[in-house]
């Protein structure tokens, strides 16, 4: 079970509030600078972090926290990328894409569909619409991923 994921945006608080918007979630303020996070309040507790771009986590102390700090560079993009249940629909994740400018596809991966949802056209989110989350989740049970990407190592 994940949690919470974090991300890094250009514009934090709006990326928060599109992921609320899709998800049906509330966006708070984080203790990190510039930085937010959405929650959806279910029975895991699920949410997302969205700090700065350029925001890194580096390891602290053996009696100290990691940190998050602010670097000069970000990248163009990142392999880094989640699926993500939501309870809006496909036309609503695409008019919500659009209305950003941001890339909005239905993507086959043969097993199962899901939505690659371009946040600021850089960083990939796999969104799966009830019907969608429905078809993954019969996806990926032992036999079917075994078939798909042969025996465990």
């Amino acid at each position: 079970m994940i949690h919470h994921i974090s991300i890094a945006a250009q514009n934090p608080l709006n990326v928060a509030s599109v992921l609320a918007e899709i998800w049906n979630g509330k966006v708070f303020h984080f203790p990190n600078p510039g930085s937010y996070a959405v929650f959806v309040f279910d029975e895991y507790g699920t949410g997302i972090e969205v700090f700065p771009l350029g925001s890194v986590c580096v390891p602290g102390s053996d009696t100290e926290p990691s940190k998050i700090i602010q670097t000069s560079s970000s990248p163009n993009f990142v392999a880094t990328h989640a699926a993500i249940s939501v309870p809006a629909s496909q036309q609503q994740i695409e008019q919500i894409g659009e209305r950003e400018g941001w890339q909005v596809a239905l993507c086959d991966r043969g097993a199962f569909k899901v939505i690659e949802f371009w946040v600021e056209n850089w960083l990939m989110l796999e969104f799966l619409p009830p019907e969608l989350a429905t078809q993954y989740l019969q996806s990926i049970q032992p036999r079917i991923v075994e078939q798909v990407l042969g025996q465990p190592i």
